[in-house]
């Protein structure tokens, strides 16, 4: 699922709508759409998160004002809403957040960009009439989508063999706080790669791994970027006739994936930083 942020620089609240409007019709011609918005007078508790149904029956969460953009008593956060959207949507449009990782639309020219902003500004319009739709989805198609577990899972299962299928093994890979007590605790991690030959090589060990007998389905996924102690960073899911194809795939996928795919980590300790191939 790929995601873009539109934020409210200094426009009125029509020019902001018109312009989610139409993001919104321009990306349900390419698929599924998730909407989230963030409305921070939303704090009574009678506005909680709740499914909505938009253009062509797309889902849309509505989030409450606390700190972590959290609707009253529901618990959930903004990347909680992605992450239930991302196993039957294509595209989610957030709306009214601040310091997304991911592409933005900043609606109004002159309001002064937070520092804290991590994601790429795509455009910066004062009209609908300036947001040029079609290169917009060409951009967004080559962001980093927003991958889960979950979402990986219900892909493999969409596959044309998947009726052949008795297993699906997965692997979830995250970041530890500490290896042992005596560490000094880990922040996060910063992953960077060789964009096209990493994603290459990702592609060709899945096809490598797909050609094995029993074997239907395989997906690779890695984040890019920062992962706080705790967050998962790769995923690998197998979709195979039977559990010992599945198991043994899994395994030789995250190995291969960390031998052959060039990506580099920085670890971040309460203590120190390092790139982890500069340590001996």
């Amino acid at each position: 699922m790929h995601v873009l942020g539109i934020q409210n620089r200094d426009a009125t609240r029509e020019t902001l709508e018109r312009v989610v409007d139409r993001v919104v019709d321009r990306l349900s011609r390419e698929g599924r759409i998730g909407v989230v918005r963030y409305d921070a007078t939303i704090a009574d508790g009678t506005h909680a998160t709740h499914d909505s149904t938009t253009l062509g029956g797309d889902v849309t969460y509505d989030l409450g004002a606390d700190g972590d953009w959290t609707a009253s008593g529901t618990g959930l956060s903004v990347g909680d809403a992605l992450d239930r959207l991302a196993p039957t949507c294509e595209f989610a449009v957030v709306v009214g957040v601040s310091r997304l990782r991911y592409p933005t639309i900043h609606v109004g020219s002159d309001g002064e960009p937070d520092a804290d902003d991590a994601g790429t500004v795509l455009a910066t319009v004062d009209s609908p009439a300036e947001l040029e739709s079609d290169a917009l989805v060409t951009a967004l198609a080559e962001a980093e989508p927003h991958r889960t577990l979950e979402s990986l899972v219900a892909r493999v299962k969409r596959e044309p063999t998947a009726d052949r299928s008795g297993a699906i093994a997965t692997f979830t890979g995250r970041v530890r706080a500490k290896d042992d007590d005596d560490d000094a605790p880990t922040e996060y991690l910063e992953f960077e790669k060789y964009d096209e030959v990493a994603d290459e090589r990702m592609a060709a060990l899945e096809r490598d791994l797909e050609a094995r007998a029993g074997v239907f389905a395989v997906e690779l996924y890695h984040r890019t970027g920062v992962v706080e102690t705790g967050e998962d960073i790769v995923f690998v899911v197998v979709l195979a006739g039977h559990r010992e194809e599945a198991f043994r795939t899994v395994e030789d996928g995250i190995n291969r994936l960390k031998d052959e795919v060039p990506l580099f980590k920085k670890e971040v300790t309460v203590e120190d930083e390092f790139w982890v191939h500069d340590r001996p």
